[in-house]
């Protein structure tokens, strides 16, 4: 990055007034408007967002209309790099400067759940995800024109040139990284590459399956490609992904419309003499995690669900097959702890291991974020890049 100038820091313990895409109404456009954003409290960091992104759960929540977790207006996005531009008391490890990523999954570093090597899941933070901040529930750093609080989103809301952030979901990064590279490690690329790694924990030689080829699916390949899997095989309705998908390392690919009457799990089984030793579940369809369960090897075979039902749906797996040996787990971020995993991420991309480049199909101005939404929407976009200062 370039050197900042000593301006850039004028507004150090005062409110901040810049852009942001407001998200007014289930369903309608965002619309871009001018709101102050406070201070950083304790514990708190203030940021100025150089580029951000979008993904599905950002488009699911700009339609959601009945439930707990509706709030409007809400400033929307999670996956972000940004420069710190104020910190708040009892902030340790950044100063301003600082190029960071917002990650949505919080790393307190002091619970028993953030010290064990068993899990990702942080105890202290991550039950709560119904608060506008981390530590102070549903108080804002936001407001409108009119001086109306604006609600946050997952403790990140990076569609606005400046956000909020509590400390306990900020990671660092070398600023070598590109930053519309880096961008992609704060959400979808580390979910499906965690998930490989540290979930199903893939060995050289074998075997995986991938139900769904978004930009989550096709990173649990490019993970499975780095361990040394020898088959990868893909399933999705949509044959484009499948060129697309030998760039991350998929060697056969299952279109469901073309199966006649053989199920999805029976082609899988016949490419694979038997079934794969490890299939995800991307998409969040009970049905498909049936299909994917079923598709794993007896006695071994083991799925890792990354993917939610929208309806909450219960799911029915083959008790017999639980008996005989196959076992299915969830997978919140990938099972990556975001303060150490994802430097190791940004490492491996620096020595040309990881392919993040492909990931990028779009890049726009932050003022087009419709059309990035209407992009993914339509399925014509894995990860649009929208920068704030182009």
């Amino acid at each position: 990055m370039d050197k900042i100038s000593p301006s850039f820091f004028r507004h150090e313990g005062k409110p901040i007034r810049c852009k942001a895409a407001i998200c007014r109404k289930a369903g309608e456009a965002l619309v871009i408007e001018e709101i102050h954003v406070d201070p950083p409290q304790a514990y708190e960091v203030r940021i100025k967002i150089l580029c951000t992104s979008l993904c599905h759960t950002d488009l699911s929540f700009s339609k959601l209309d009945t439930g707990p977790l509706v709030r409007f207006p809400r400033i929307l996005g999670h996956e972000a790099v940004g420069v710190v531009e104020s910190i708040g008391e009892h902030v340790d490890g950044f100063k301003q400067g600082d190029v960071v990523l917002p990650v949505f999954h919080p790393h307190c570093e002091e619970c028993r759940d953030c010290k064990s090597s068993k899990t990702n899941w942080c105890t202290r933070f991550a039950e709560d995800f119904l608060s506008n901040t981390r530590r102070y529930g549903m108080a804002s750093r936001f407001k409108d024109s009119s001086g109306d609080d604006i609600h946050h989103f997952l403790f990140v809301s990076s569609f606005s040139e400046y956000t909020v952030v509590d400390m306990a979901h900020l990671v660092k990064i070398c600023p070598e990284i590109p930053v519309d590279k880096a961008i992609l490690l704060s959400c979808g690329v580390s979910t499906g590459v965690g998930a490989a790694w540290k979930v199903a924990d893939v060995e050289e030689g074998s075997t995986i399956a991938v139900f769904g080829l978004g930009a989550v699916g096709l990173a649990v390949g490019e993970g499975a490609r780095l361990r040394g899997a020898a088959k990868i095989i893909g399933v999705d309705l949509n044959p484009k992904k499948f060129e697309l998908g030998k760039k991350f390392g998929f060697t056969d690919f299952v279109n469901p419309t073309f199966c006649g009457e053989q199920k999805i799990s029976e082609v899988i089984k016949e490419i694979t003499g038997g079934g794969v030793d490890y299939s995800f579940e991307c998409i969040g369809l009970t049905s498909v995690l049936s299909e994917a369960f079923t598709s794993t090897r007896t006695g071994t075979g083991k799925t890792i669900v990354l993917g939610i039902d929208k309806h909450l749906e219960p799911t029915n797996l083959d008790s017999f097959d639980l008996f005989r040996g196959k076992h299915v787990c969830g997978s919140l971020f990938g099972g990556l702890k975001p303060k150490l995993d994802i430097p190791i991420l940004v490492n491996r991309y620096l020595k040309k291991e990881l392919n993040l480049d492909s990931f990028i199909t779009h890049e726009l101005n932050f003022e087009e974020i419709n059309k990035a939404f209407d992009l993914l929407e339509q399925g014509k976009s894995l990860r649009c890049i929208l920068w704030m200062d182009k």
